[in-house]
């Protein structure tokens, strides 16, 4: 049987969600093709019509992960201003929701210890997917008339990641929940974006 190319797409798609799903459940070296395909419904044999091997299957799932941030951030900060723009940003980033959202949420802080150990081209994915939340984050700083745009916003960038890292390893609930509200009341004071109710 012949499936067109919007087929094709779409399974590509499903095989896709599982393999991210896997890498943020076991990390990306443990993911087995095998149970990809399972879990996307779809037979092993399948896989070769799709990629040449598991690393490229790694490859393409780092960038749908980093591809759904950027949908993400899109949808949290639409329609807004710099300001308002940037301190839902922070406030979405730094949320219990998004802590709580292992299989879901930002692949820069669900990956960045198991990166090192990946191929040059899995690195350039990744490397890629942090430069263009450092630039959206550049522009609103930018738009903010910060001095230093682009080295506020990698600066950003650590702070959010390492907060939510740090808030995910914490087995207290009060103090995980203390580590993400003292980060985002940082940093709405250093960028001025406290509440001004």
């Amino acid at each position: 049987m012949r499936y067109d190319s919007d087929h094709k797409r779409k399974t590509r798609e499903r095989v896709l969600d599982a393999a991210a799903g896997a890498i943020r459940a076991a990390g990306p070296e443990r993911v087995g093709v095998a149970a990809v395909m399972a879990e996307a419904g779809l037979t092993h044999g399948g896989f070769y019509a799709h990629f040449a091997s598991k690393d490229e299957l790694v490859t393409a799932a780092i960038g749908h992960m980093f591809e759904e941030a950027r949908e993400r951030f899109v949808r949290e900060t639409q329609g807004l201003d710099a300001r308002t723009g940037l301190r839902a940003y922070i406030e979405f980033y730094l949320s219990k929701k998004h802590r709580d959202a292992r299989g879901s949420g930002c692949p820069i802080a669900a990956l960045s210890s198991d990166l090192p150990r990946l191929t040059d081209e899995t690195r350039g994915v990744y490397a890629e997917g942090v430069r263009h939340l450092v630039a959206r984050l550049a522009k609103m700083l930018e738009e903010l008339e910060r001095p230093e745009p682009e080295s506020e916003a990698r600066s950003l960038v650590a702070e959010l990641v390492g907060a939510l890292a740090l808030a995910r390893v914490e087995p207290d609930a009060k103090r995980s929940d203390a580590i993400l509200a003292a980060s985002k009341r940082q940093l709405q004071r250093r960028f001025g974006l406290e509440s001004r109710a």
